[in-house]
């Protein structure tokens, strides 16, 4: 049998087209929504003329253009094998420069039908079709609403042929059909539906919509998500047993009835308050709800918004709120005990050089004892002040051998007065000799005063006896460190974990920031250090350092150089008499002659016709001129004095700032006001170390 015979008997084996007319008009009319039929229309249509492909186009005018063309439906024989280039979007602009586009645009405006073999073609239309393997086509227009609508197309793909009147007949009265399924299609309720329920699938906030009755009777994706219920399982439901907490539910006999409230109802309102989940999970939520009304139906309908994740960053925000502002006050209280100490110290120098000429020149043992007893109260005093002072600094760690029980005591000066008033007993217990650590003096004594603090803190009340242990102590690996330990009420075990957190604290509003702890690890920490808590029985708190050990113990304390430093002349730079003249009666004290300048005017001016001096003591801040600026001077033009120049100050904040912008081997050395007779040896001792100054 030939093929052509062959397709002859399965043509005669289909319903005619005639008959597949009557079944698409049938199914149009009984059809809810054209769209929905038309691939099984285009089927029936195509397999009743024995084609491969059938399309429905939807044309746009393009005003002085031609059409935009969009596929609205399509089938393709699966038999056959072919795919639609582009099923979902095909665009074509029909030029008015090419006659025979032109031509087709006229007959559909006039309802002819288009019909031939793809081989009589020419240009766009040719090379289209080819590529699609269409041999031949016929295609009539579709009408609505009394304009142009679109096109049906019926493509033979297997060979070319000729279209019967039967078939355009066909063609024409489906063409009308779909036409008149289109005037009679609700289009804009169609359009409204798909709209809402893709608004609907698509939001991001949670939409539960509820009846009169208080039955949940639209549940979407984001609600699904949300509450973590199944749209399936919770349609039906009423609101109250579902997604209301259990303890807002008595009294109400039903989700509407929620939603309406007592006094203050929902519905109207957009407000902020709280849902439950599947799990029982209560969490907050900001919900706006609308009353509908649908038929002789009351609808509620709500838009629920997850304020977790802004309730999480708003609390996030307040708490860096809370840090900066913590830090600003930290550094308001650095410039402000920095103007402080440098109006202390002044004085304080003076009492303490006055104090120890005192002592070391007086006969009477009785006034010794006198001028040392104040010379040591002086002392104190500055030592405070320069405690309070370290623990405001803010500049990097700069380690260098720290003594920890010189570091314990300086932090036991400056916590001193508050476990005084309060009571509390103090019991030291300091390893033998120096105990060396590779450490930031200022930083290790503000984690010991932190310790200090916080003992004094959790002892505030306690009854009966008070005590604060304080011991300092080398491990058996010979590390050395300190431990601060209370008799207080201890940490319970819940919150241990959390304790050197920033901003965790257990202390009363205004008693503690929460940051001491957490500063505290930070700077052991930096130091390489380990910094823990222990339990202390029958009940207490114990926090412990320990930081690397370094090699020897090469500090000698309590040595003095002086009397071989080999240093004779000194030159003092001090718009303060009374500061100028104690250190300058200390120097004498030392062997070290000294000349004092109250105002500096140049270098060549100071220096010219005296003795070149063998150290320089300048004053960091002077009437029109600077400490620094001096040195400056010196060194350009008496390179020399470079290592000799010594910067007295009673103000190291503002001090810092301006050493380390000079180069590492070209900063001054630093004397801090109040100064002892010991801190002047030490300098002299370092001076003439680096100068290798003959004896």
């Amino acid at each position: 049998m030939t093929a052509e015979a062959a397709r002859s008997d399965m043509q005669a084996s289909r319903p005619g087209a005639a008959m597949a007319a009557v079944q698409v008009v049938r199914r149009l009319r009984e059809a809810g929504d054209w769209q929905r039929e038309m691939d099984g229309i285009l089927e029936t249509l195509c397999r009743s003329m024995d084609c491969q492909r059938g399309i429905l186009f939807r044309l746009r005018e393009l005003p002085g253009e031609g059409f935009a063309q969009s596929v609205a439906a399509y089938w393709v024989d699966p038999a056959f094998g072919g795919e639609l280039a582009s099923p979902t979007v095909i665009m074509q602009s029909i030029i008015n420069s090419d006659p025979l586009l032109g031509r087709l645009q006229e007959d559909e405006r006039q309802g002819k039908v288009f019909a031939g073999h793809t081989r009589n073609l020419e240009g766009f239309l040719r090379a289209d079709f080819e590529k699609q393997s269409i041999k031949s086509f016929i295609s009539v227009s579709v009408f609505a609403h009394g304009h142009l609508w679109g096109t049906l197309a019926v493509n033979d793909c297997v060979a070319e042929r000729e279209w019967t009147d039967e078939e355009e007949a066909t063609l024409h009265i489906i063409a009308l059909a779909i036409g008149d399924a289109i005037e009679h299609s609700p289009s804009e309720a169609h359009a409204s539906e798909v709209i809402r329920r893709t608004m609907l699938q698509a939001s991001l906030d949670a939409i539960v919509v509820i009846d009169e009755s208080g039955s949940i009777i639209e549940f979407n994706p984001a609600a699904e998500k949300m509450f973590g219920f199944q749209r399936s399982d919770i349609l039906g439901k009423d609101l109250l047993d579902t997604i209301v907490p259990h303890y807002y539910r008595k009294g109400y006999a039903s989700g509407a009835e929620y939603m309406a409230g007592r006094g203050a109802p929902m519905v109207g309102q957009r407000l902020e308050t709280v849902t439950q989940n599947a799990a029982g999970e209560i969490f907050p939520i900001e919900l706006t709800a609308t009353e509908m009304r649908v038929a002789d139906r009351r609808l509620i309908f709500g838009s629920i918004r997850d304020l977790r994740e802004k309730l999480r960053a708003e609390e996030e925000i307040n708490r860096q709120r809370e840090k900066l502002h913590q830090n600003e006050k930290m550094a308001a209280m650095g410039s402000l005990l920095a103007g402080v100490s440098h109006e202390l110290n002044n004085p304080l120098a003076v009492v303490v050089a006055q104090s120890t000429l005192l002592h070391e020149f007086a006969s009477d043992p009785q006034t010794k004892v006198r001028a040392e007893k104040v010379r040591a109260a002086a002392e104190r005093c500055g030592r405070i002040v320069k405690s309070f002072l370290s623990m405001v600094r803010l500049h990097p760690t700069e380690q260098a051998e720290t003594d920890l029980n010189q570091v314990m005591r300086a932090a036991l000066e400056v916590t001193a007065y508050g476990a005084r008033s309060s009571g509390i007993i103090i019991d030291a217990d300091f390893a033998n000799g120096p105990l060396l650590a590779m450490a930031d003096a200022d930083h290790v004594t503000q984690v010991a005063a932190n310790f200090l603090i916080n003992s004094q803190h959790a002892l505030a009340g306690v009854t009966g006896e008070r005590r604060i242990k304080v011991r300092t102590f080398r491990s058996e690996r010979g590390n050395p460190g300190f431990s601060v330990e209370d008799n207080g009420p201890g940490i319970p075990e819940a919150i241990r974990s959390r304790i050197f957190e920033s901003y965790f604290t257990t202390k009363p509003v205004g008693v503690g920031t929460g940051i001491g702890l957490s500063i505290s690890k930070s700077i052991v920490e930096r130091h390489n250090g380990n910094i823990w808590f222990e339990e202390v029985e029958p009940h207490g708190a114990r926090f412990v350092v320990q930081l690397p050990a370094i090699a020897g113990d090469a500090a000698k304390a309590g040595e003095g150089p002086a009397r071989s430093s080999g240093l004779r002349h000194a030159l003092v730079i001090d718009d303060e008499p009374d500061v100028a003249a104690s250190l300058s009666d200390i120097l004498e004290l030392m062997g070290v002659k000294s000349r004092v300048v109250p105002s500096w005017r140049s270098a060549g001016e100071v220096l010219s016709g005296h003795i070149p001096p063998d150290i320089v003591f300048s004053d960091l801040r002077m009437p029109g001129t600077s400490g620094i600026s001096i040195y400056r001077e010196l060194l350009a033009e008496h390179p020399e004095l470079a290592k000799r120049f010594v910067l007295v100050t009673g103000d190291m904040i503002g001090a810092k700032a301006e050493i380390d912008s000079q180069p590492p081997h070209q900063r001054p050395h630093i004397l801090e006001k109040p100064f002892s007779t010991l801190d002047v040896r030490g300098i002299l001792s370092t001076v003439a170390d680096e100068t290798a100054v003959e004896i």
